[in-house]
């Protein structure tokens, strides 16, 4: 089984008079692992389901490995998908199952058998084989439908949201599974996912998608420590937003004093805790977003000079596990900051925030973010 590189250009879909995606543009390598992630209607299952065949495009090009399939049928584009509800036919056994595309697709029965065996081995269900599938737990039913599509050997693996009918405890231990055998079989796949863990863990790039358009295509490292717009930051997490005045100068920002913060000069970073991650250019207002677990509190007279720091009032204690969360009032702003530190409600503090914890946008990409850019296409290298 040999993966095939995937290239979406500009591809347009609809639903009726209704566009979902527009002139959208995607690079999937051979072998590779890539993740559609986003919330629900920003139209990552309308691509993933425009690639299988499900879901006609109005225009624009589907390749694998250089030929266009985008009129052709879902039979005929030599891909398998993973439903979210697995689809499995109930009165079938588990091996009937897994058989079941290769019925389809006249093979021998001693060549199906030997295959279903194959793939049942492979997924840890020898012994399953004879099972009735409403015998399985949720865990095995989901390596079955992973199982039937993975015995045709087809050369891209579409999953939609495969993991979402699962418990926790066993969503993490076949995340896992799934992405062991990926490379194993050196098999092209496209998953599509709303949880951020998940496309984190599994993927070697992920789309994060907005209202039909890929904001940012990057590895986990890339989308996390340098999200490219506030969409993008808040979504990974860096979901503490705050207006803060603010300029450029060589080799860094400089933070003007404000109501609740006093001036303060900060290096600019192009990667993990090199120093700020901005995106200008600036003129003078700018939001800043940044994580709870990547502040801390400070007493009001114990802040450091080398980094940004917000005088607020405590206004929500939680203990989530390991550390408390605190609900934090900074003048007309509300953050959430994780600390190891037991205080109380009404207490004053300073947050205290590292050059590196912080990811600056002028108002003009907010604003930008907020409309959409023109033409939907994504930039397929990663960002530099």
């Amino acid at each position: 089984m040999t993966g095939e590189a995937l290239t979406i250009e500009n591809i347009t879909v609809g639903y009726g008079a209704t566009p979902v995606l527009e002139d959208l543009s995607l690079r999937v390598e051979p072998a590779e692992f890539v993740a559609l992630l986003g919330s629900s209607g920003c139209g990552k299952t309308t691509l993933l389901r425009s690639v299988s065949g499900f879901v006609p495009v109005a225009a624009g090009r589907i390749l694998v490995a250089g030929r266009n399939i985008a009129a052709l049928p879902p039979e005929k584009r030599d891909m398998a998908m993973v439903f979210q509800s697995y689809a499995l036919w109930p009165h079938m056994t588990a091996a009937q199952n897994v058989a079941y595309g290769l019925r389809l697709r006249r093979v021998p029965r001693d060549q199906r058998t030997q295959r279903v065996a194959e793939v049942l081995a492979l997924l840890g269900l020898e012994g399953f084989g004879d099972r009735a599938v409403t015998q399985l737990s949720g865990g095995q039913r989901q390596r079955v439908a992973l199982g039937r599509a993975l015995a045709v050997n087809p050369r891209i693996l579409l999953l939609d949201e495969p993991l979402s009918n699962l418990d926790a405890r066993i969503r993490l231990a076949v995340r896992h599974e799934i992405k062991a055998l990926q490379q194993q079989l050196g098999i092209t796949a496209i998953h599509v996912t709303h949880d951020r863990e998940e496309a984190m863990v599994m993927a070697d790039r992920i789309a994060i998608m907005n209202a039909g358009e890929i904001e940012q295509y990057g590895t986990p490292e890339e989308v996390y420590e340098l999200p490219a717009s506030p969409f993008v930051a808040a979504f990974m997490g860096a979901d503490n937003v705050i207006e803060l005045d603010v300029e450029a100068v060589d080799g860094g920002v400089r933070i003007a004093a404000g109501a609740n913060n006093e001036a303060v000069a900060l290096p600019r970073g192009n990667g993990a805790g090199t120093g700020v991650h901005a995106e200008g250019p600036f003129g003078r207002r700018a939001t800043a977003h940044f994580r709870g677990e990547a502040a801390r509190l400070v007493a009001v007279d114990e802040t450091p000079p080398d980094s940004l720091t917000l005088r607020g009032r405590i206004a929500q204690v939680s203990y989530p596990g390991g550390v408390y969360r605190y609900a934090v009032d900074i003048g007309a702003h509300h953050v959430m900051v994780d600390d190891p530190g037991r205080l109380s409600v009404g207490e004053a503090v300073a947050i205290c925030l590292p050059a590196a914890a912080l990811h600056l946008y002028a108002m003009e990409a907010r604003s930008a973010a907020a409309t959409g850019p023109g033409g939907g296409q994504a930039n397929n290298d990663p960002p530099s």
